[in-house]
């Protein structure tokens, strides 16, 4: 997955990026939740920084990583970039020296802030879901597929 890291890489490091983790609830429920410390470690895992103890998205890693559920990342950029990426929770940091060093840094940028976990996610797929990119790929696939008003309209 080299070429998929350095794209994720160049999405991370992009300031306009926003990123956000969808995870399943005990029902089996799609639950979305923004992730604003998102990176990437040395291993090429995401690193997703939970502040909140009682958090659905802290209750649902955690049934995530015991019952083998996916997780989902978006990463959305300028230009309207769109990644998606799958993976699995890996482990959850609550102690030791990498979760004092994120420890540190939210403190830094959010003042009076807490840490709970640092989650790993060791990613399985990622998808390119740029508009442009799907739009392609949905016209290869199904070049007879085509909307009524884009067959009446003339290219200018």
């Amino acid at each position: 997955m080299p070429d998929v890291r350095n794209e994720i890489v160049t999405l991370l490091n992009d300031s306009a990026m926003v990123a956000s983790i969808a995870t399943l609830d005990e029902n089996g429920v799609p639950r979305s939740a923004p992730s604003p410390f998102l990176r990437l470690d040395e291993k090429g895992r995401l690193v997703h920084l939970e502040l909140l103890e009682t958090s659905t998205t802290h209750r649902n890693l955690l049934r995530s990583i015991w019952f083998g559920r996916p997780v989902s990342i978006t990463l959305t950029g300028s230009g309207d970039r769109v990644l998606v990426v799958s993976g699995q929770p890996h482990k959850a940091h609550v102690s030791g020296p990498l979760f004092s060093d994120y420890y540190r840094e939210v403190r830094a940028r959010l003042g009076d802030a807490d840490l709970v976990a640092v989650w790993l996610i060791e990613p399985d797929q990622v998808s390119d879901e740029t508009y442009l990119v799907r739009k392609e790929r949905e016209e290869e696939l199904y070049p007879f597929h085509r909307h009524l008003d884009r067959l009446a309209v003339q290219n200018s």
